[in-house]
């Protein structure tokens, strides 16, 4: 017995639909499989094929500023590797040979307090807590050496572990042997043009690492100094002013026995105050006379406590010339004048409008000092204490010196005040100590000499590319108000100035046949060679007496060290110089590209950059600075572990690099979201294109315009990507990817080709048509992502094109057909998007009331005029009939008719067919009889 048409079971049709088809999971599971890739990528040798596939290849050249190695990465680390990946990564697939040696900075006072500390410990690793000035330097050296190596190692792998790609098996390090002998030679060269000398003027100094320090290794922290208004009694003056006292503040009260001079300003107009009561506690006298700024008396009645008082007269300043003034401490071994001068840098913005000078002990005072042939007092030690200089101070640390400073003063009746102010002041930003400015004889490279190193550094900083265009005004600032560089540092762990000095002339020796020596020791023994026994006699040659010169052992500024590595990591290797791009965070500008600049102008009349990107820094999602104390700290290692590198990558892309960033729990869940929306577009795309190929491509003429729009979009993400690779601005890419996949791709190119996609015939047009769309997407994506998403990117591309030796990241961005560009197109595609969304708004009213659920179940009636034909508006608008009518704008209803089974569009022809009674016409010539 047969069954009836009525009668016939439902025939289950999800077998016949083009549902997609992929390995490539939905989970990435990231922490998993990246180290896999990684795997893989050192198997296939991947950079060395790189390096061998882009010979011939215009170079591009980043130079790696380089981290310092003592202790694991921080999340800084982090983004500044990862932006120099995508950098270089995005230059690669543009069609350069983007060679990248990764470097470290080794050498310097960090790593020396760490092995000190060990060596200080009497429970530590040496075992008898033997300081450091027992061991001797070649033993330290080494277990510094040993120090820096083992953290270097670390952090490779760590760095590896990001997915940053480098020649990390020629990674440069400013200890190795090569380094240290070229960086002896890049200080020979200034020695050798006269830049270098030694001086004696103030440098900032750490009582506590007992040595100088340049700018960039301060940092400025709130610090409560305690003040000080002391009495200058003049001694030599016009005679309405002679027995008055000049009244100088001060925030450093330990500068006193320094004082040799008083500053005032010519311009000043100064009140001569005649002290007729005084407040409670004061130390002023009545009767006396006192010279304060007129605009700062005011302020000084509060300070001194000054009750009823009288001005005598106002003195201009100039009237001061040739005054002379009594020590505030004589007859305490201070017996000597002290001379009024004029001073530029005087002002009435606060204390007294008098300042008093210490040569020893400031810039302005050094400078008013050596104008005037003062003395400058070597007053304190290396460590902060003072010396035989300050009578009746000596051995006192000078930050416990105010009370005893305060107490000599009102002991000679010269106090006039003492209070606390709380500022901002200078700290090592190594031990977070607060420095002193102190005079020692140090070396020092010139900047306006014949070299005239600021001059030309100033004009290689207009010439040169920032990104942001404000950090040239910032290291311009800084370049033109500098003085002479301090090179010299007083410590055992570096490259040491190699210098001889002629004890008789006090000139340093200039010989090229002595530094060839120095520099192939150092090749091929390192810097040690300089520390081992006789090595000034093996140096200066056999005509030369030792004893006859000073042997320097000063080792050199680690900025000066890390500021030549292009000397021995782009010139040494026969890479292009200068190099394209020098990219760091902001604070570099005092740091890295200042010193880096600097030092290839002084030693070589170039810049060694073209261009500087700066990065800001990494704050917590509230906007706070990281610190374990707060526990707001984001390690990349945890970050890592958790989600995988890819999202931390994503993460750094994602913002404006040139702000500072933030990182915490929430953003990385959010940067967690945006990754898979994009880990399911390639998904998408990679099941839809299941058994594509290349002979089912349609010819762009050819294609729907639906088609013709995402090619055309393609361009212009395309021109987005590579305009960034040529101007090193990133900021935004990465959101239009991401943008563009999401809106323009998910909620409405793929929304719309679904339909055809599942359910049309494999070799339909529109199959077709879309297909060909989908395979260049997934080319374009896979490419564009590499340079971020470099493991998921990967994975994409293999999942479509397996093979055992190729990679996405040996492939270069596509370059797409200039036709492809429409902007006619793209106005009129606008225009229809705006038309769809009013449309859309109200078959989501529809389905908000129940009449339907879901688009397909809806009629739009659309405006005669709308253009395009019925098919069309059923295609981007989801829906399953569309009536054309003289009405304006849209109406919608639902639809009458079946739902067909395959494709579950509502019509009234499903039912029509006899063989397929649940199926439409479409669906019903697909699956045939």
């Amino acid at each position: 017995m047969t069954d009836t048409p009525a009668e016939a079971p439902t025939r289950d049709y999800r077998g016949t639909v083009f549902l997609p088809q992929t390995p490539f999971p939905m989970k990435g599971d990231l922490p998993k499989r990246e180290p896999q890739w990684l795997e893989r990528w050192q198997r296939l040798d991947l950079w060395a094929t790189l390096r061998a596939r882009s010979a011939g290849r215009p170079p591009f050249i980043l130079h790696d500023g380089p981290p310092y190695a003592n202790g694991p990465l921080h999340i800084g680390h982090a983004l500044n590797k990862i932006l120099k990946d995508v950098i270089n990564r995005a230059a690669q697939m543009s069609g350069f040979d983007a060679d990248y040696v990764p470097g470290w900075d080794c050498h310097g006072l960090p790593i020396e307090w760490k092995v000190e500390e060990e060596y200080r410990n009497p429970k530590g690793k040496y075992q008898g807590g033997r300081g450091k000035d027992a061991v001797p330097v070649l033993e330290f050296r080494a277990e510094c050496r040993a120090y820096a190596a083992q953290w270097l190692d670390v952090q490779r792998e760590e760095f590896i572990r990001l997915g940053v790609a480098g020649d990390w098996a020629r990674r440069y390090a400013t200890m190795d042997f090569p380094s240290e002998a070229l960086i002896a030679g890049e200080i020979g060269k200034f020695l050798m043009n006269g830049s270098l000398y030694r001086g004696l003027r103030p440098v900032m100094w750490s009582p506590v690492e007992k040595t100088a320090l340049a700018e960039a290794e301060i940092e400025y922290h709130d610090h409560v100094s305690p003040t000080l208004w002391a009495r200058f009694r003049l001694v030599a003056a016009p005679s309405d002013l002679l027995g008055a006292s000049v009244v100088i503040w001060t925030t450093t009260p330990w500068t006193i026995p320094a004082n040799r001079a008083v500053a005032y300003g010519p311009e000043i107009d100064y009140a001569l105050v005649h002290v007729e009561a005084v407040g409670e506690g004061s130390h002023l006298v009545p009767g006396e006379t006192l010279l304060v700024a007129l605009p700062l008396l005011p302020q000084f009645e509060k300070d001194a406590k000054l009750g009823a008082h009288s001005i005598r007269r106002v003195v201009k300043g100039a009237e001061l010339e040739g005054a002379i003034a009594a020590h505030p401490l004589r007859g305490a071994g201070y017996d000597f004048d002290v001379p009024l001068l004029p001073g530029d840098f005087v002002t009435t913005e606060a204390g007294t409008g008098f300042v008093h000078i210490a040569p020893s002990h400031g810039e302005d005072d050094f400078n008013l000092g050596r104008a005037h042939n003062l003395p400058v007092p070597e007053t304190v030690a290396d460590d902060g204490t003072f010396t035989h200089w300050a009578p009746g101070f000596e051995g006192l640390h000078v930050f416990k010196a105010h009370d005893a400073i305060y107490a000599a003063c009102e002991a000679a009746g010269t106090l006039v005040a003492k209070a606390k102010l709380n500022h901002s002041y200078p700290h090592s930003w190594r031990s977070k100590k607060p420095v002193i400015f102190r005079a020692t004889p140090q070396w020092f490279i010139a900047m306006d000499d014949a070299n005239a190193i600021r001059a030309k550094a100033l004009a290689a900083i207009d010439a040169t590319h920032f990104v942001p265009d404000q950090g040239r005004n910032r290291i311009g600032s800084m370049v033109a108000a500098r003085p002479d560089w301090c090179i010299s540092r007083q410590r055992a762990w570096g490259v040491p100035i190699t210098v001889f000095v002629d004890r008789q002339t006090g000139e340093p020796l200039r010989d090229p046949a002595v530094m060839e020596r120095v520099l192939a020791a150092f090749a091929a023994e390192g810097a040690d060679a300089w520390y081992q026994p006789g090595a000034a006699a093996r140096f200066l040659g056999e005509d030369r007496d030792p004893a006859a010169y000073e042997q320097v052992m000063d080792i050199v500024d680690v900025w000066f060290e890390s500021g030549s590595t292009h000397a021995f990591v782009l010139r040494a290797r026969g890479m292009p110089f200068p190099a394209d791009l020098y990219l760091e965070g902001s604070d570099q500008h005092r740091g890295w590209f200042h010193s880096s600049l600097l030092e290839s102008i002084g030693a070589n009349g170039v810049p060694p950059f073209k261009a500087i990107l700066t990065h800001g820094f990494v704050l917590d999602e509230a906007g706070r600075k990281m610190s374990k104390s707060l526990g707001n700290v984001t390690a990349p290692q945890e970050v890592t572990k958790q989600y995988g590198a890819d999202i931390l990558r994503l993460w750094v892309m994602n913002a404006d690099t040139a702000d500072d960033l933030r990182i915490g729990k929430e953003i990385l869940k959010q940067q967690a979201e945006l990754y898979r929306r994009l880990r399911n577009t390639l998904r998408w795309l990679l099941g839809n294109l299941d058994g594509f190929d290349a002979a089912e491509t349609v010819p762009h003429a050819e294609l729907p315009e639906l088609e013709r729009w995402v090619l055309h979009r393609l361009t212009e993400l395309d021109a987005r990507l590579r305009k960034a690779v040529r101007d090193y601005d990133w900021t935004g890419v990465y959101p239009d990817i991401h943008g563009f996949c999401s809106t323009d791709l998910s909620a409405f190119y793929f929304d719309i080709r679904k339909d055809a996609l599942y359910c049309d015939a494999a070799d339909s047009h529109r199959r077709r048509s879309a297909r060909t769309v989908l395979d260049v997407l997934h080319r374009c994506l896979c490419a564009w992502l590499a340079p971020v998403l470099a493991f998921t990117a990967e994975e994409a591309w293999l999942s479509r094109f397996p093979s055992e030796t190729d990679s996405v990241h040996l492939h270069d961005f596509p370059v797409l057909p200039a036709e492809w560009r429409d902007e006619a197109l793209a106005g009129r595609w606008a225009a229809l998007r705006a038309t769809r969304a009013t449309a859309t708004g109200m078959l989501e009213e529809l389905r908000r009331s129940g009449e339907i659920g879901s688009s397909l179940q809806a009629k739009v009636t659309v405006a005669a005029d709308a253009g395009y034909d019925r098919a069309f508006w059923e295609e981007i608008l989801i829906v399953s009939q569309v009536e054309r009518a003289a009405a304006d704008g849209f109406a919608v209803e639902k639809a009458p008719g079946a739902k067909c089974d395959r494709c579950w569009r509502v019509l009234p022809e499903v039912g029509a067919s006899a063989a397929h009674p649940t199926l439409c016409r479409r669906c019903e010539a697909v699956v045939g009889a």
